[in-house]
């Protein structure tokens, strides 16, 4: 079989073969050469943390971000890693604690997923109730405007709550033992022979309205809650006093008057429990007061001394009768002076007890 002539152009194709996949291999090569590059510098840089896989059946093939994950875990009904115990994967704590929540919220979310185990009233019930209970107060009251003689006393209170901020009720205060000239009355006399007319009480005694316009609470030493209420009070009632003889202390003798007086006073209780307080107020006892006279017998009347002080005066020496003189300073008629109106300021703390002791509300909270 004759063979084919040799084709004089095959070494020319074959060439122009070899270097067209050259220009392409170089051309393939130049292109990837920054790819790769770009590769192997992100290999270099941390990867985020991906965010824990959803549990089978609701992620439905997609893939969330962290930011998802927050929004859509309340709705999804997935198990709280919280609750199942299960390890955080952003941390890798355990499930359970407020450290497994770093990387999932702020302390809102961590607030929100803390259970509650206490029920909080916006309208919360009053401490101590006072309606239709009795109330007794035993107090220690001390004046405070007299710098010439101190009014010491002790008295007792006892009032009944008609409604929560409202009581009817009686004050007493005896002081009769307690009175006493001061100081400044006794070294004033004594030295300069200065006196001023002082009063002693025997007692005080009154009917009483209170009304409660204020009540709340307060924390002492960051630890222990009391709760108070401010009280305001007024009424009326007899007072009985007397002068102290001063002017003329050697012959002078008083016996005690009764006059009426008007009171009103606020004060404060604060409850250590639902029965049992203690109490401080300020009161001013407002009545009429006879004071002792500052002259001493009557011009041009002899100053006798009488027989018989007990008996009625006599118009002159020659008389028969052994009273004293009319006008002379033995004539009780002498020794007193003008009627001012008196204004007895006192301060008086002691405790409060309400009854019953127990407290039951009518309605649920």
């Amino acid at each position: 079989m004759p063979q084919a002539p040799p084709n004089p152009y095959s070494g020319v194709t074959e060439t122009m073969r070899h270097r067209t996949i050259a220009r392409f291999s170089l051309t393939a090569l130049l292109t990837l050469a920054p790819s790769t590059a770009m590769a192997q510098r992100g290999r270099n840089r941390p990867q985020p943390t991906q965010p824990a896989d959803p549990p089978a059946g609701d992620s439905g093939g997609m893939t969330f971000t962290t930011e998802d994950t927050q929004t859509a875990a309340p709705t999804t009904g997935a198990t709280d890693p919280m609750a199942t115990g299960a390890a955080d994967p952003a941390t890798g704590t355990a499930g359970g604690t407020d450290s497994g929540l770093d990387g999932v919220g702020g302390p809102e979310v961590r607030a929100q997923l803390r259970p509650m185990s206490e029920r909080i009233f916006a309208v919360q019930q009053i401490y101590a109730l006072r309606n239709r209970r009795f109330e007794l107060q035993p107090t220690v009251g001390v004046s405070l405007n007299d710098p010439y003689v101190s009014h010491t006393g002790i008295g007792l209170a006892a009032n009944y709550w008609i409604t929560n901020v409202l009581a009817v009720g009686a004050n007493f205060m005896f002081n009769q033992p307690f009175n006493g000239r001061s100081d400044v009355d006794l070294r004033s006399s004594r030295s300069i022979g200065l006196v001023v007319p002082i009063n002693e009480y025997q007692l005080l005694a009154q009917a009483n309205f209170t009304y409660v316009p204020l009540y709340g609470k307060f924390l002492m030493f960051n630890r222990f809650i009391f709760h108070y209420d401010f009280y305001l009070t007024a009424g009326l009632g007899v007072t009985r006093t007397r002068p102290i003889p001063v002017v003329d202390p050697e012959v002078r003798r008083f016996d005690w008057n009764t006059a009426i007086l008007f009171n009103a006073g606020i004060g404060v209780r604060v409850f250590i429990n639902r029965w049992f307080g203690i109490v401080a107020e300020v009161r001013n006892y407002i009545y009429p007061e006879r004071l002792e006279s500052l002259s001493i017998g009557t011009p041009n009347v002899r100053d006798l001394p009488p027989q018989n002080a007990m008996e009625m005066c006599r118009g002159m020496a020659g008389d028969a009768g052994g009273g004293p003189l009319c006008g002379s300073r033995y004539d009780p008629a002498t020794w007193l002076g003008q009627t001012s109106l008196t204004d007895n300021v006192m301060i008086q703390v002691g405790f409060t007890m309400f009854l019953p002791f127990g407290v039951s509300y009518r309605l649920q909270k």
